[in-house]
């Protein structure tokens, strides 16, 4: 495997009780890490990354069958993409409802993949494909946000459906080049698992994306002003701010 390349020290400065985890997606086994030595589902490991370090898993470490099927290790099951689950499980009205969730959700390509590494970001072995950082609290997320859009402008997105949380975690930002925003307590496998206590804010970055967020934390302000002085304040600033603005026009 490729050495991780990026320097990801700056989000030690959070101090994040979950640790970022770093994710990769390989065809041929990897070397220098353990093999998962339990069985678990996919919406879990990353957390097993967090508690225990690096590790892999092939195709029967995983306990669920969604895992290999989005991650194109196993032929899709009539049963499960019929819809015929989810009305079983009360999650959806009718198996109408559920299907359609399999014409949404992002998959890798069939035996594209044989084995999935995970590590936590201050011992990566690997180049990572996404990071996923666990943010304790919307600020946190907020400035991980703020430094994605700092140069570019870009739109962040929350995407998800209720059921196969785990596309939208791992698969469509590795897919689709987007940040992917999710918060936990929403999503019927990892909330039934009892993973994580609701509310924590999941940012799952692509590794086209993570140079650019790395450097703009690294450059800009992280605590602004105006998030602790007040309304009063902050209104009174922004006054100044456009009285300048008018009179450099004028000049």
């Amino acid at each position: 495997m490729k050495k991780e390349q990026i320097d990801l020290s700056i989000f030690k400065r959070f101090n994040f009780n979950r640790k970022p985890v770093g994710v990769k997606y390989l065809l041929g086994k990897p070397d220098g890490i353990k093999q998962l030595n339990k069985k678990l589902a996919f919406c879990e490991m990353f957390k097993e990354a967090q508690d225990e370090g690096a590790f892999y898993a092939a195709q029967d470490d995983f306990e669920c069958v969604v895992g290999p099927l989005i991650l194109g290790m196993k032929d899709p099951d009539p049963i499960f993409e019929s819809g015929q689950v989810g009305p079983k499980l009360g999650v959806f009205d009718d198996a109408r409802a559920n299907r359609r969730i399999y014409q949404q959700i992002s998959t890798l390509a069939k035996d594209s993949v044989n084995y999935v590494a995970f590590a936590p970001f201050d011992a990566l072995p690997f180049d990572p494909d996404i990071l996923i950082v666990t943010a304790e609290t919307p600020s946190q997320a907020e400035i991980i946000l703020r430094a994605m859009s700092y140069k570019t402008g870009e739109m962040w997105t929350s995407k998800g459906t209720t059921v196969l949380g785990c596309s939208w975690l791992y698969i469509h930002p590795y897919v689709s080049g987007e940040l992917n925003m999710m918060i936990t307590g929403l999503y019927h496998g990892m909330k039934a698992r009892q993973a994580f206590p609701e509310g924590l804010i999941l940012l799952s970055i692509p590794y086209d994306l993570l140079p650019g967020i790395v450097s703009n934390l690294q450059q800009m302000e992280w605590e602004l002003p105006q998030f602790v002085t007040g309304k009063e304040a902050h209104i009174e600033r922004m006054k100044k701010i456009a009285q300048e603005l008018a009179q450099e026009l004028k000049k």
